[in-house]
C-alpha cells in the first residue's frame, strides 16, 4: 500500500472522531464557533511538542519560509475555520453521518480548484469517480419530513452549509498543499509537520481575537470544557498531520477523494455511537458515494 493511501485512511479515521467529540461539544455550551476553537487551542501544544521532538530526532533545523509558504497557509487555515463552523452548525440540524457526507461536496470543489490553482491533471477515470460521488449527495439533499416541492426540500439551510463547508475544505486542501509545497526538502513529515503548526498557531491567534470581541464568554466556556476538548485537541492533531503528509505526496483531489472513506465511519458513528436512524435515500447517497471511493482506487 502506497504511504499516501495510508496517512489518508488514517486522516479518515481521526477526523472522525474529532467530528465526533464536536457534536458532543455542540450539545453543550460552547457554540459552533467555540466548538470550532476548542480544536485549534487544544491541538496547538501537542504539534508544538511532535514538531519540535521530530526535529530534534531527525537533526533537522527550522525551515525557511517564505511569502508564498505564509500566503497559502493562510488561505487554507481560514478555509478550513470557516469549513468546520459550518459542519458542526450542519449537526444542529441533521444526524451525524449526513452532516459528514455534505461536506464531502469538497472533493469535487478540490479537483476544480486544484487544477487552476495548481495546474494539477486529473484523468477521466477520476472525474468519473468524483462525479460518482456527486450522485450520492444530491440523494442526501433532499431532507427527509420536510413537505413542499422538490426545490424546497433541497435548496434548505442544511444543504446550503453542506456545500459551502465543501467549498472552504476544498480552499483548505489546496492551500496546504500549496504551502508545503513551498518548503524545501524531501521529508513529508517535517514538511507537513512545518506547515501544521505555523497554521495552527495563526487559527489561534486570529479565533482568539474573533471570540474576545464576537462572543464574549466562550473562551472560559472553551476552558471549562477541557475534558472532552483535550481529545479533541489530540485526535485533530493527529488527523490534520496526516492529511498534510498525504497532500504533500499525492494531488490533492485523489486524497479528498480516498477520503470519503470517512462517510463509512460516520455511518457506524452515527447508527452505534448517537443512536441516530438513517432513512434508505440516505442509505443509498451514501452508497454511492462508497462506490466513488472503489473506483477512485481501481483507477490509480
Amino acid at each position: 500500500m502506497d504511504l499516501w493511501i495510508a496517512v489518508t485512511l488514517s486522516a479518515a479515521f481521526f477526523q472522525t472522531l474529532r467530528f465526533m467529540l464536536h457534536k458532543v461539544l455542540s450539545m453543550g455550551a460552547l457554540t459552533s464557533t467555540g466548538s470550532t476553537f476548542a480544536r485549534f487551542a487544544y491541538a496547538l501544544p501537542p504539534a508544538l511538542l511532535f514538531t519540535g521532538i521530530y526535529l530534534w530526532s531527525t537533526g533537522q533545523g527550522w525551515p525557511q519560509l517564505d511569502w508564498a509558504f505564509w500566503i497559502y497557509a493562510w488561505i487554507g487555515a481560514l478555509g478550513q475555520i470557516l469549513a468546520t463552523i459550518c459542519v458542526v452548525a450542519i449537526f444542529r440540524q441533521r444526524n451525524f453521518a449526513v452532516g459528514i457526507t455534505f461536506k464531502k461536496t469538497e472533493v469535487i470543489q478540490t479537483a476544480i480548484l486544484g487544477a487552476v490553482v495548481l495546474g494539477e491533471v486529473i484523468s477521466r477515470a477520476g472525474w468519473a469517480a468524483i462525479l460518482i460521488g456527486l450522485v450520492g449527495v444530491l440523494l442526501l439533499s433532499d431532507t427527509p419530513g420536510l413537505s413542499g416541492g422538490l426545490m424546497r426540500r433541497v435548496a434548505n439551510r442544511a444543504v446550503a452549509l453542506g456545500l459551502a463547508s465543501g467549498f472552504f475544505f476544498a480552499f483548505s486542501a489546496v492551500g496546504y498543499r500549496a504551502a508545503s509545497l513551498e518548503i524545501a526538502g524531501d521529508d513529508p513529515v517535517l514538511r507537513a509537520s512545518v506547515t501544521y503548526v505555523c497554521v495552527v498557531v495563526s487559527q489561534v491567534i486570529a479565533m482568539s481575537l474573533w471570540l474576545r470581541v464576537a462572543e464574549p464568554g466562550q473562551i472560559a466556556a472553551v476552558w471549562n470544557a477541557r475534558k472532552v476538548a483535550v481529545w479533541l485537541g489530540l485526535t485533530s492533531m493527529a488527523g490534520s498531520l496526516s492529511w498534510f503528509i498525504a497532500f504533500t505526496l499525492q494531488t490533492a483531489a485523489y486524497v479528498q477523494a480516498l477520503g470519503q472513506v470517512e462517510l463509512l465511519f460516520s455511518l457506524m458513528a452515527s447508527v452505534l455511537f448517537f443512536k441516530e436512524s438513517v432513512s434508505r435515500r440516505e442509505l443509498a447517497g451514501i452508497g454511492f458515494l462508497g462506490l466513488s471511493i472503489l473506483v477512485l482506487v481501481l483507477v490509480l
